[in-house]
């Protein structure tokens, strides 16, 4: 769940909706590639960021998790730097490397001293059209996937059941997919599935390059069509519609794994940014997920676990910045003596407090500040800012809308977050997953059995 940092800055919110921040600079190369460049000199250092639009959401059945094992591929050479070349390089000029997959993107990054740009354009623009992808390479590393997987998911009741909780929620929606793939797709991929998967997403034209530090811009563009600007593009065709189906009624499920505690999950289907009708639902239901987690004076810390304390713990989320359609999700796991279903009661019972009641004046003014605090915080970051960036032209919003969050939260009335509790949180439009656990060791709790 997205839990935020509460901050006190009222007096400071109209004043920083207003400040100038560092402009935003944009140059879309002759191959489609787009440049993004935000100068930051407060340190000597750039974060550079190629991001490219594919991830899970892009995966139809059989090749489940296919953009993950891309992302690891993306490691193992080109005919120019062999595997293992591209890390060892950018340490050996002090920089460090990593990358992520997503359900609508995935992403590269290198943060290194400012004057080491063009290591890291070298060899991104190099293996962004020219990766080897061999067969004992791709067997190498689809054990290192499996192990991930089993650490991340089978071995982690929560993420278990989160997996099983987004099938069973979603029926038509790609989010359905769990970004690291299902077992049987990852255990049967081979090498030309992974080069059908490359050659059609990853090209200049698919993806959008991030720089964020302390450059000079125009350096920076002339960089980026020295090293990108001869790649070819691809030609690419539209995904097709992937809406979800309408839900017509409450889901339920259980889930049993072996697990120390139970712990219940509701996850409401809403819009998100992209897909909203009017903006403001969104900006509203971000503020709703604030009202409900936003620090230690939010409703569910202090009324359920403080308060009443029938949780150890309870949290609220929403995916403002999704592709398609998501959740509004709210958790909670019981204290000792206190049930999933007394939990699901008390939540059901905040979200009807908010469709019944306006929030007051000041809590929203607490909300909106904690969003200015967070905003603050995250614009120390170059990595955050580039993140930022990135994820919003990745998943079609536009880059621009990075500078237009603040201002529009603050916009956000009482009205507005009682007419998306009132128009969203329905049950038509719930699903409940409730964790029953097993034992952790069965050949111990089979012993105690016998006896």
């Amino acid at each position: 769940m997205k839990h935020r940092i509460l901050h006190t800055l009222l007096l400071c919110l109209p004043a920083f909706a207003s400040h100038a921040e560092p402009k935003v600079a944009e140059k879309v190369l002759g191959n489609g590639l787009k440049v993004l460049v935000k100068e930051d000199h407060r340190s000597p250092v750039v974060v550079s960021q190629v991001w490219y639009k594919v991830g899970s959401s892009y995966e139809p059945n059989g090749i489940t998790g296919i953009s993950h094992m891309l992302e690891h591929m993306m490691f193992k050479g080109t005919d120019k730097h062999p595997a293992g070349e591209f890390s060892r390089i950018i340490a050996e000029n002090g920089g460090d490397e990593n990358a992520f997959t997503g359900r609508d993107y995935t992403a590269y990054f290198q943060t290194m001293a400012a004057s080491k740009l063009a290591v890291s354009f070298e060899l991104e623009a190099d293996r962004m059209r020219h990766l080897h992808l061999l067969a004992d390479e791709l067997k190498k590393e689809l054990e290192v996937v499996t192990e991930e997987r089993r650490m991340r998911t089978e071995d982690s009741p929560q993420a278990k059941m989160s997996e099983q909780f987004m099938a069973m929620t979603f029926t038509s929606s790609p989010y359905k997919n769990p970004i690291i793939g299902w077992p049987v797709d990852i255990a049967n991929y081979q090498v030309e599935d992974l080069q059908a998967w490359y050659q059609r997403w990853y090209a200049p034209n698919n993806a959008t390059l991030v720089v964020v530090g302390d450059v000079e811009t125009p350096k920076v563009f002339a960089l980026a069509e020295q090293y990108f600007g001869g790649l070819q593009p691809s030609e690419l065709k539209a995904l097709k519609p992937q809406t979800e189906s309408p839900q017509l009624g409450v889901r339920k499920m259980t889930v049993k794994v072996p697990a120390k505690l139970p712990s219940v999950v509701l996850g409401y289907k809403v819009p998100s940014l992209k897909t909203a009708g009017q903006e403001w639902e969104a900006y509203a239901l971000e503020v709703l997920a604030g009202v409900l987690d936003g620090g230690s004076s939010a409703r569910l810390s202090k009324e359920l676990v403080r308060g009443k304390q029938l949780a150890v713990s309870a949290g609220a989320g929403y995916n403002f910045s999704s592709r398609l359609s998501d959740l509004f999700e709210l958790e909670a796991t019981p204290a000792e003596g206190k049930t999933v279903w007394e939990l699901e009661l008390e939540l059901k019972k905040q979200i009807t407090r908010l469709q019944q009641e306006l929030i007051k004046k000041d809590e929203l003014q607490r909300i909106k500040a904690q969003v200015l605090a967070s905003a603050v915080y995250e614009r120390d970051s170059n990595f955050y800012q580039a993140m930022q960036l990135g994820t919003l032209e990745t998943i079609g919003l536009g880059w621009q809308k990075a500078d237009e969050y603040v201002g529009k939260i603050n916009q956000v009335t009482a009205e507005q977050v009682r007419d998306v509790a009132r128009k969203y949180l329905l049950d038509d439009h719930l699903n409940i997953a409730y964790l029953e656990p097993q034992p952790i060791n069965p050949a111990t709790a089979q012993k105690k059995a016998v006896k």
